[in-house]
């Protein structure tokens, strides 16, 4: 289960103070300093963590947003050339634009471009908006620009084993990622999956879990099951001694590589076996095309 801490870091107040000189307050005192921007000349958050808007929910917005006009004022930057950049509440932007208006209350804020990924993110889990796809790549962008993972969730309420959760998310197949962004995966089923190191069998464990409606705990033990004893012991690899042959091992990472799967190798190069694993016929026909070019 993620952890979140009652504080979101330094906050959006940190980001965006409520009054001084970094809000431009144009507008009369009872708008709450806001100003009416058109909507054409406000552009994108290009750091916005947030990928899915669901239509739905857009459309039931857009209709209370005809009727009641933006209540909420977005939050947007100074941009070039009289442009402006959305900071917060592309919901609202994206609705109001539904709704046919041509104009929306927006906050100007002098938020430095490095500090846009962060503000967006801290908004979206303030309000719970954000899938776990979408957060591991919002704390992915956050540790490329060099923090560290206690740091990311400092700034943003996680816990540090929570953040690197997220983060292991990424180590999944775009597709696999794609279920969880659409809610057929839980993160918890992601995490089961994540037992497993083979890219297939990954894959087969999903469609069980898809297919039969597994829990969380059920999928754990079912990966468990695949993974085998075997895997679930993770014996180390015997060091290279003397003996090993170089090309032997180099050949070995190059089936593995090529063929997605356990691949050993024992004996010498005069005589030998050599042992591929696989997990089902749909695995196994894979294998064989991967050898055989598709001729058996």
């Amino acid at each position: 289960m993620t952890t979140r801490r009652s504080a979101l870091g330094r906050g959006l107040g940190a980001l965006i103070p409520s009054a001084g000189p970094k809000l431009e307050e144009v507008a009369p005192p009872q708008t709450g300093g806001a100003l009416e921007l058109e909507i054409s000349r406000i552009d994108p958050n290009p750091d916005q963590p947030r990928r899915v808007f669901d239509p739905v929910q857009l459309a039931r917005l857009a209709d209370s947003v005809r009727r009641h006009g933006v209540l909420q004022p977005v939050v947007v930057r100074r941009a070039a050339e009289g442009r402006y950049e959305l900071l917060v509440g592309e919901r609202r932007w994206r609705a109001a634009q539904a709704a046919g208006r041509t104009t929306i209350p927006a906050v100007v804020a002098d938020v430095a471009p490095q500090d846009r990924l962060e503000l967006a993110l801290i908004e979206n889990v303030q309000r719970h908006d954000l899938n776990p796809i979408e957060l591991a790549l919002a704390f992915r962008a956050l540790s490329d620009s060099g923090l560290t993972q206690e740091e990311i969730g400092v700034r943003v309420g996680f816990d540090r084993s929570s953040v690197a959760n997220h983060l292991r998310l990424l180590e999944l197949a775009r597709e696999l990622q794609g279920d969880v962004e659409s809610g057929r995966l839980s993160m918890g089923h992601a995490k089961a999956l994540l037992q497993l190191p083979n890219p297939e069998r990954r894959r087969h464990l999903r469609d069980v879990i898809c297919q039969q409606d597994l829990s969380v705990r059920a999928a754990e033990e079912a990966a468990r099951r695949l993974a085998g004893p075997e895997a679930r012991r993770r014996p180390a690899r015997p060091a290279a001694g003397p003996a090993a042959d170089p090309n032997l091992a180099r050949l070995t990472d190059a089936l593995r590589d090529r063929l997605k799967t356990r691949v050993r190798i024992s004996g010498t190069a005069d005589r030998g076996r050599v042992e591929i694993e696989y997990f089902g016929a749909a695995e196994l026909d894979r294998i064989l095309n991967e050898i055989l070019g598709g001729g058996f």
